[in-house]
């Protein structure tokens, strides 16, 4: 299992000591860090400046939001910075949700898995700098010659020629549709709310993607990079008070993200089973009862969707979750001590945890704390750039 560094997106601040905690991963094996973006801070920039400490770490994004740029500005931006980590780039790549894209980024959302096709698609030509770049459309024509236009645009290369011609694409998908034309058109998942329980769902989904004509990857050579919590406990109590800690994030994803009927992450959790408490969980977050709302969260699914509990415990859980066909696990750490103890007990190697260990604040997995007060009574919930 590889280890994955989430650095997120940025809160009302640029947060402190992030090189440190790089650095940190860097020295302790992890495989990769990862920024995300949402209507803020870009994933871009931070990986430009935080990894140009860095020797071997990967470099990924998770993820960009595709209507945040054109698909030829997201391929120079990867081609760009996979120059300057000498081959190291991982492209993540999502659609975001309506709120985000129609409301930020000023684009339609409309039919989001053949924009998705059409981005990788030019992405993909850009990279191979085989011949100048065409695209018949309809979402991203090139050369554009629609209303407005002046009729001289035309095909053209990358001036820069990329050190890569096929560096690795990874998307986020979430809804059964998705999921498969990723498994079909990339080298890689980013799922939000994937867990040992719910795999079986998911392969379904997944081998519908690897089986059909054109599939780029089978489920061999296939990565899957989920995004969990880990803490290492010391007992039982602590243990419990993670739970209670993660519980508000769970409700926040099942009830208050996206418009009240247009929520990707309730949806999820709806085909895992959870259909009746994901409805009450929204109903009290959109009354403003969120206490109330994170109360409603089972500790067994918390336990589902995280990696909590003893070293010895975390191993085995940290196997389970490997035989499901996760190949990195993405996580999010508050200090280099605690990069190096996750590192330490997930790759099997367990030291004491010493008294004074800091604890994990697991409220800022994924960066939830730049959405916790966006939504309010009486108004719809904001959208989650993630799904």
């Amino acid at each position: 299992m590889k280890l994955g560094l989430q650095l997120g997106y940025w809160g009302a601040t640029p947060p402190a000591g992030v090189g440190a905690l790089v650095q940190a991963a860097e020295d302790a094996g992890f495989d990769a860090v990862f920024t995300a973006e949402a209507w803020g801070s870009d994933a871009f920039t931070p990986l430009a400046w935080w990894g140009r400490e860095t020797n071997r770490i990967k470099l990924g994004t998770s993820i960009v939001q595709m209507s945040g740029r054109s698909p030829a500005s997201i391929a120079m931006h990867a081609l760009t910075l996979d120059h300057l980590s000498n081959g190291r780039v991982i492209l993540g790549m999502g659609v975001s949700g309506p709120q985000v894209v129609e409301g930020w980024y000023g684009q339609p959302f409309a039919r989001p898995l053949a924009r998705t096709r059409e981005v990788v698609e030019i992405v993909r030509k850009v990279l191979a700098r085989e011949a100048p770049v065409t695209n018949v459309g309809p979402h991203y024509p090139l050369p554009y010659t629609g209303p407005g236009s002046t009729g001289l645009g035309k095909p053209l290369k990358p001036i820069v020629h990329p050190l890569r011609a096929d560096l690795p694409i990874w998307l986020g998908a979430e809804g059964p549709k998705n999921v498969a034309q990723t498994a079909e058109i990339a080298d890689g998942w980013i799922p939000i709310f994937y867990t040992p329980k719910s795999a079986a769902m998911y392969s379904e989904w997944l081998d519908e993607g690897f089986a059909r004509p054109g599939a780029r990857r089978t489920r061999a050579d296939f990565d899957i990079a989920a995004t969990c919590h880990l803490h290492v406990s010391g007992s039982a109590e602590e243990s419990a008070m993670v739970r209670g800690a993660l519980k508000p994030m769970v409700a926040l994803y099942m009830g208050g993200m996206g418009a009240q009927d247009q929520n990707f992450h309730k949806a999820v959790f709806e085909r895992m089973g959870y259909a009746d408490l994901a409805q009450r969980v929204q109903d009290l977050f959109l009354a403003g009862r969120k206490d109330e709302a994170a109360a409603c969260i089972p500790d067994g699914l918390v336990d589902d969707l995280h990696i909590i509990g003893t070293p010895s415990q975390i191993r085995d859980k940290v196997a389970a979750w490997a035989d499901t066909g996760v190949t990195t696990l993405v996580l999010s750490c508050r200090t280099p001590e605690e990069v190096a103890r996750v590192a330490e007990v997930a790759g099997g190697r367990h030291r004491q945890q010493a008294a004074g260990d800091v604890v994990v604040d697991p409220l800022l997995v994924l960066g939830c704390l730049a959405h916790a007060d966006e939504v309010q009574p009486g108004r719809r919930a904001v959208d989650d750039p993630l799904q």
